[in-house]
């Protein structure tokens, strides 16, 4: 829908830059057609559209760009968008010090590092103000902290009303920004939805429980046979063996508990309530989350496991740790 922001998501090989560069006229399809909505009438084959170049823009995997400034970079893709003339100066200082990149304006591109050079080829994919924006692996070998601006600026893309794709097997960022994701295996969209809706399809679903202080260690397994016993009614009763043996485990890096549970917003309620009432001079409860990205990477490896053609090589659940 017009205003969404929408996560591609897939393994390496999956179709995630084919489809981005088939959208952007790169790639012919070999079969199929990619509608487009066009100001003037309704769903229309791209392949048919000659003014989309000024409909949406693009950010294609690791850009490379001309031996300019960048200045001269965005005044030259400004040109070629068809930009007003009269405001490209305007438009051109506007992203630029959104982006705090004003300073190297006049500066050479080769100069600039990997997250400025993500920056640039954000801000020549909205320079002419498009309706939709594509973005293919926006935060590729960027640290954590350019990674963390790169995902400001595309909430800031999203609070001006903005359609954006975003392409990337990096399940926490697209987590952290999208609005619905699209699965994507062997070429075929194997789910669609918001992580909530599609969390419905998992087998069980986890809770995260994290303590002030850990509970001294000799009294921990009466501790966890007394939580499992009362929470029983709420924790999953067919619990896969192959994901956890029991329901409720501590993890002692992390000072917490992680439940697996029926996955039912009322059951959510009542495991709190339990925990903080029956529970307190146990220990304290700081964070009770169910954790978003866990619940996309499950989603995704299940997934992806379930529709893999036959006659190919079987992914198992080891293929997607540590993605």
């Amino acid at each position: 829908c017009r205003g969404e922001t929408i996560g591609l998501v897939g393994p390496n090989g999956a179709g995630k830059t084919t489809t981005i560069k088939m959208i952007a006229k790169i790639l012919r399809p070999n079969s199929g057609k990619i509608l487009i909505s066009t100001n003037h009438s309704g769903l229309r084959d791209l392949q048919h559209v000659s003014s989309t170049v000024s409909q949406i823009g693009f950010l294609i995997d690791i850009p490379n760009f001309y031996n300019m400034t960048g200045y001269q970079l965005l005044k030259y893709f400004a040109k070629i968008q068809r930009y007003p003339k009269d405001k490209i100066e305007n438009r051109i200082d506007e992203l630029l010090k959104l982006f705090k990149l004003s300073e190297w304006k006049h500066e050479n591109v080769r100069n600039y590092s990997k997250g400025m050079t993500q920056k640039l080829g954000i801000i020549q994919a909205i320079l002419h103000d498009p309706e939709i924006v594509i973005l293919d692996e926006p935060q590729t070998g960027l640290d954590p902290l350019a990674r963390i601006e790169i995902r400001k600026y595309i909430r800031e893309l999203q609070s001006l009303g903005k359609t954006i794709f975003v392409a990337s097997h990096m399940l926490y960022e697209i987590s952290e920004v999208c609005d619905k994701i699209a699965l994507i295996n062997y070429g075929k969209i194997i789910g669609f939805d918001t992580v909530e809706n599609l969390a419905l399809t998992l087998k069980t679903s986890e809770l995260n429980c994290l303590l002030l202080k850990p509970p001294e260690a000799e009294k921990l397994p009466l501790l966890l046979n007394r939580m499992v016993e009362r929470l029983n009614p709420y924790l999953d009763q067919n619990l896969d063996p192959n994901i956890s043996k029991i329901p409720i485990v501590y993890n002692v890096e992390r000072q917490g508990f992680k439940l697996y549970f029926d996955g039912k917003n009322d059951s959510k309620v009542e495991i709190l309530r339990i925990l903080v009432n029956d529970f307190k001079s146990d220990f304290a409860i700081i964070s009770f989350t169910q954790p978003k990205t866990t619940q996309l990477e499950r989603i995704y490896s299940q997934m992806v496991i379930d529709n893999t053609p036959e006659g190919t090589i079987k992914l198992t659940r080891d293929d997607f740790k540590d993605e």
